[in-house]
């Protein structure tokens, strides 16, 4: 029976638990389950984490839960567990950590199965010696931590679904993590056709509703292999035996958000708890990733060559410099070859809009968005300049608000702006483009994918969509319209993303075939990340930025703590965090030291103000106790936010 009394906590940045007693004996709440109670004048959803028959000492008045969400608990020890840890480790409260982990909806309702679409999926009948030795040298271990270094189409995803299939035999569960699950409809349609209906998919487009249901099914073990993007790694599955994390080098395993976990971090801790295996994987291992591997903390396994009798594609470096427009003559001659061939592009610009940005050419002048310091990009379609950070939007201009000279223009391209010129020296083939402006509506995405599959376009065109996880038979030609793009942002990993980028990108050519080609247009031949990614010396880049690392004192011979302090009113912002800055400098550091503050190089964002300082360390656990002692004495000025990003992916 549950108790008089309940423990809850709320998804606030206010500490807990709170004590509430019992609603009428009808709606009577437990451990486990989440209620609606009063809160400040506010009613709110609670999670009870405990129930008591005592009400603790103290005088003030103990108010009623309205009532119970749940007829059962939907969650259990190992989930508050997990959330303390979260709670801890990632400078949040308990509340928040539970509200990310639990599904929200209020009530169930039916949805049916997943539909499965008809792929014609052959399970291959035999291995290559690679796989094989990958298979058996992790199935000599019950636990442990395991890497699948293989380049695109090397097989990693048989192997994987072998090591679930055992583990699944075995009466035990697994947790597949993807970056993106819109884009990896042809994988989740490949595990429920050798799964079955044990599967259950996890990603942010199910309803809460959906959700609550998936959620059920893992519980009671009718579930026993989920499949998801980033929050899947707190399934409530049963005997986990085996983790995957595919992709690992992905930056969507980080949540931007309360709690800023990272996936990667969470599904060791949970692999840890359970004695399970964890296995990662990708073509182009995270700088940490690979760190380990050398240092023998992750056991690496090589996949070094294709298994679909493909072979690695072509790779030429073409400069930009003195081309005019966005596409050079390699580029034009090659995508009429590959159509006379009766085989198809892939274009990859990573940046949406017309062009990105406008400015006078006589004083200067930028035009940036009125709440952020980011420059507008132009959309064609919509004849309107648009934030991309926060949405705000205004009409062009033609002449300079500034100056007033005539003299302006537009620099840069986007989608808009290739899809057009694209459509302009081809005007007999059909192009698709894909970005989250053409793919709005739901099912856009995979609609366009799919007849690009099965051939109705000869080119497509897109952003980050096109560059991961995609397998298109005749995809003949990449081209990388601009490389430099991601190189432009002030952070220490964009050499890093810049060579995934390519490499993931490239491997989407000549999948099946020996005769796929790329060409990476780009204005800087010579930066490693970009030379050294076309020249296919994976090692040389790897020690180049792992040299460059070390002496700058960068991830991975450093852990970071970021603290960004925003607001509306820059003195105020400017006077909390050196505030900060003065109460942590009093602190014991030890081999640790505190950057800034300094604004953040997105120094506004939907007018918030924003500065931050950095705190980089060598002993992580001595800078994380004291930081988090002192944030939870912390007490912000009200219009004030404080944010704790624990080992950051981005600085900006």
């Amino acid at each position: 029976m549950p108790g008089a009394f309940l423990q809850v906590v709320f998804n606030l940045p206010v500490e807990g638990p709170f004590t509430y007693s019992q609603p009428d004996e009808k709606s009577a709440a437990g451990k486990g389950m989440r209620v609606e109670a009063p809160f400040r004048g506010r009613l709110l959803k609670g999670y009870v984490i405990d129930s008591v028959d005592a009400a603790p000492a103290g005088d003030f008045k103990i108010l009623s839960v309205k009532r119970s969400l749940d007829s059962e608990a939907i969650f259990d020890d190992v989930q508050i567990e997990l959330a303390r840890w979260i709670s801890r480790m990632y400078f949040c409260t308990l509340g928040e950590a539970l509200a990310s982990i639990v599904p929200g909806a209020k009530q169930e309702r039916e949805f049916g199965f997943l539909p499965t679409e008809e792929y014609g999926f052959q399970i291959p009948e035999h291995l290559s010696p690679a796989q094989q030795e990958a298979l058996k040298r992790i199935n000599e271990h019950e636990d442990g931590i395991f890497y699948l270094f293989g380049v695109t189409g090397s097989g990693k995803t048989e192997v994987y679904l072998r090591l679930a299939r055992d583990v699944i035999d075995g009466d035990g569960s697994v947790i597949y993590l993807v970056p993106e699950i819109s884009l990896t409809h042809q994988l989740i349609h490949q595990v429920q056709a050798r799964f079955g209906e044990t599967v259950a998919v996890w990603h942010s487009k199910l309803t809460p509703s959906q959700k609550l249901k998936e959620w059920r099914r893992m519980r009671s073990g009718e579930a026993r292999m989920v499949i998801g993007a980033r929050s899947a790694v707190f399934s409530p599955l049963k005997k986990i035996g085996l983790i995957i994390v595919d992709e690992e080098h992905e930056s969507s395993y980080k949540s931007s958000q309360t709690p800023r976990y990272h996936a990667r971090q969470v599904a060791m801790k949970r692999a840890a708890g359970e004695g399970a295996r964890l296995v990662m994987g990708s073509a182009t291992p995270s700088i940490e990733a690979y760190h380990l591997m050398n240092a023998g903390r992750i056991l690496r396994l090589d996949l070094p060559e294709r298994v679909s009798g493909g072979k690695l594609p072509e790779i030429e470096l073409v400069s930009m410099h003195g081309v005019a427009g966005s596409i050079s003559p390699e580029l034009i001659d090659e995508i009429q070859r590959t159509a006379a061939m009766g085989r198809q592009t892939i274009l990859f610009l990573n940046r949406r809009g017309f062009s990105y940005f406008f400015h006078c050419r006589s004083c200067g002048y930028e035009m940036k968005c009125r709440h952020c310091s980011v420059s507008l990009t132009y959309h064609k379609k919509t004849g309107k300049m648009v934030c991309h950070y926060c949405g705000y939007t205004r009409d062009p201009v033609s002449v300079c608000p500034e100056c007033g000279s005539l003299d302006v223009g537009y620099s840069g391209f986007g989608t808009q702006k290739i899809e057009e010129d694209v459509s302009r020296l081809f005007p007999s083939l059909k192009v698709a483009r894909v970005d989250t402006d053409s793919t709005r509506r739901k099912g856009e995405l995979q609609k366009v994918l799919r007849d690009f599959r099965e051939g109705e376009y000869d080119i497509l065109l897109g952003t980050q969509m096109v560059a991961k996880g995609l397998n298109f038979p005749g995809v003949r030609l990449v081209g990388i319209v601009l490389a430099d793009s991601s190189l432009n942002v002030p952070d220490f990993r964009a050499g890093e993303r810049t060579f995934a980028l390519i490499r993931q990108v490239s491997g989407r050519a000549g999948r099946f075939l020996d005769d796929g080609r790329v060409i990476v247009q780009t204005f800087k031949s010579m930066v490693p990340a970009i030379k050294l990614s076309v020249e296919g010396d994976v090692p040389g880049f790897y020690e180049d930025e792992l040299n460059m690392r070390r002496q700058l004192r960068f991830p991975p011979f450093v852990r970071l703590f970021r603290l960004v302090v925003r607001g509306k009113e820059k003195r105020k912002v400017s006077l909390l965090i050196r505030g900060i800055m003065e109460e942590l400098s009093r602190a014991e550091w030890g081999d640790s030291e505190i950057l800034g503050p300094s604004p953040c190089p997105i120094e506004v964002i939907a007018g918030n103000y924003r500065q931050q300082l950095l705190i980089r360390t060598k002993e992580f656990n001595r800078v994380h106790d004291t930081l988090y002692g002192w944030h939870r004495s912390f007490e912000k000025p009200q219009g004030l936010y404080l944010e704790i990003d624990v080992d950051p992916v981005s600085l900006l």
